[in-house]
């Protein structure tokens, strides 16, 4: 059903000025009803008893009975004493037949002046139209809310990705696949809670402002407490305080945490995004990986019902893993050996030969990593981990026994992307100490402006003991992402961050 015959396209000048001329009759229009004393804004309660998606599934049982629905009206075709509209609620839309004689004279007139976008009520008769359609039969009609603006052009919809962005209320008006997209968003992030409490895990909670910033190379966000007059940052992970909750006894715990991070902005970064964060005390990053592994499969077939997972053109295989080390994963695609280099000095110059970016800190290991992000990344398109990662890029990884260069540290990359970051954690207090101090005067030293700290605190946490552990923090938008089939982060956030229109 469609309410005209569809027009050739507006220029963005007229579409703005036909725009503004019905914002206008809509504001006139309720203006009347307002001196008509029926002020559609007064109503407070309508008892919705079915929805569209229910009666359609279940038409032949509920044909014949009385329904009450209520959505937003998004088509409507009036033909003299009967016209049809179509309401659209959560579950879906529902076509209405609205006769004159039984709705009354005065109330049919009352809605031939309502417009696309208003909240309408309905109570009336489940049938099917002499063409088959499913229809509810009215009885009763009411306007529930008046919509003041037009929605957009209803035969091309609203596809500017930046106005979606910035108006995600009127994205999931005219683009109900987008609905759908978050309600598999919540899906998703059931199946990970009951994958994990079914485990053993126990879900926390830890604080979002933090005293000071730690020295991560991730840049805070800054604010100030009033009261206690002291600059504080929004945190840039939850580690740290859920490591203090292993010290303390907890053996299994983790958080679904909001993250902030004051960096640029793509399509996999947002400056403030979901995490989880799970610790297991007495396993190490190889229980981990295992988990990992288990929890993709099972999330996925639980949500797509499926392993083999579609994503931008390609098809993920959920159900396989490669595992490489870091050394092995360069070795095999740029055919650099780690362990030819003898000094650093070697690997700056073996970088230089390969045209790779040296670090800020130019160590083997640094530019061991620089090389992977040149030659290996990219590569990774099916489910790998990659695990022993230098010690200069995993502060808070335990270095391993036989190698100390390297610590037991992986992560995991799908569609050439980095899904999660896993230890097996850095347990000895006076190393963890040297670490993060070093980790601050290298910070301090490329930025003197920097308030990185050390957090004291977490080292004393550590003196007191904590067990050998196992941690994994991933990121749940990129994972809604891959189960979504969705391109941008923007797409799985309901409110991403925008510019504003004004700047």
């Amino acid at each position: 059903m469609q309410e005209t015959n569809s027009q050739p396209e507006m220029t963005a000048a007229e579409q703005e000025k036909a725009f503004s001329e019905q914002a206008k009759v809509r504001r006139d229009k309720l203006a009347a009803l307002k001196e008509a004393g029926q002020d559609p804004y007064t109503v407070t309660r309508y008892d919705v008893a079915n929805h569209c998606g229910e009666i359609r599934e279940n038409f032949d049982a509920m044909e014949g009975q009385h329904v009450t629905v209520a959505g937003r009206m998004m088509q409507k075709r009036v033909m003299g004493k009967a016209s049809f509209c179509n309401v659209q609620d959560e579950t879906g839309r529902m076509q209405v037949y609205v006769k004159r004689d039984d709705v009354g004279v005065d109330e049919y007139q009352g809605f031939k002046k309502w417009d696309i976008g208003d909240i309408i009520g309905v109570k009336g008769i489940v049938f099917r139209t002499q063409k088959g359609e499913m229809s509810i039969h009215a009885e009763e009609i009411t306007l529930l809310s008046k919509s003041l603006l037009p929605l957009p052009e209803k035969f091309h919809g609203l596809k500017d990705q930046e106005t979606r962005y910035r108006q995600r209320y009127v994205d999931l008006i005219v683009n109900p696949e987008v609905k759908d997209t978050f309600v598999k968003r919540s899906r998703i992030m059931q199946e990970l809670r009951s994958f994990l409490d079914g485990r053993g895990y126990l879900e926390v909670e830890t604080p979002i402002l933090t005293p000071f910033e730690i020295g991560a190379s991730a840049r805070p966000f800054l604010t100030h407490h009033n009261t206690l007059d002291m600059d504080m940052v929004l945190r840039i992970e939850t580690e740290l305080y859920l490591k203090r909750l292993i010290v303390g006894g907890f053996e299994r715990v983790y958080e679904v945490g909001r993250i902030f991070r004051n960096e640029g902005m793509d399509p996999k970064h947002n400056p403030e995004f979901t995490t989880i964060e799970l610790y297991q005390a007495y396993t190490d990053f190889h229980g981990m990986m295992d988990l990992v592994e288990d929890m993709m499969k099972t999330v996925a077939e639980r949500v797509c019902g499926t392993l083999q997972v579609p994503y931008q053109g390609n098809t993920i295989d959920l159900s396989h893993w490669e595992r490489l080390t870091m050394v092995e994963a360069v070795k095999k695609y740029s055919g650099v050996d780690y362990y030819s280099w003898q000094s650093d000095e070697d690997a700056i110059a073996c970088a230089k030969a390969h045209g790779v970016e040296l670090p800020e800190v130019p160590t083997k290991g640094a530019i061991l990593a620089e090389f992977f992000d040149a030659f290996v990344e990219d590569k990774l398109i099916q489910p790998t981990f990659i695990y022993d990662y230098p010690v200069e890029i995993s502060p808070l990884a335990k270095r391993k026994p036989d190698e100390p260069a390297f610590t037991e540290r992986f992560e995991y990359f799908i569609n050439a992307t980095e899904f999660g970051n896993a230890f097996s954690e850095l347990n000895d207090p006076i190393d963890q100490r040297e670490r993060f101090e070093r980790q601050v005067a290298e910070r301090k030293a490329l930025d003197p402006e920097s308030r990185a700290q050390v957090d004291y605190d977490f080292v004393t946490a550590l003196e007191y003991g904590m067990p050998p552990t196992g941690g994994l923090g991933f990121g749940v938008d990129r994972l809604v992402m891959l189960l979504t089939d969705s391109a941008s982060i923007r797409d799985v956030l309901l409110f991403p961050t925008m510019k504003p229109t004004d700047k």
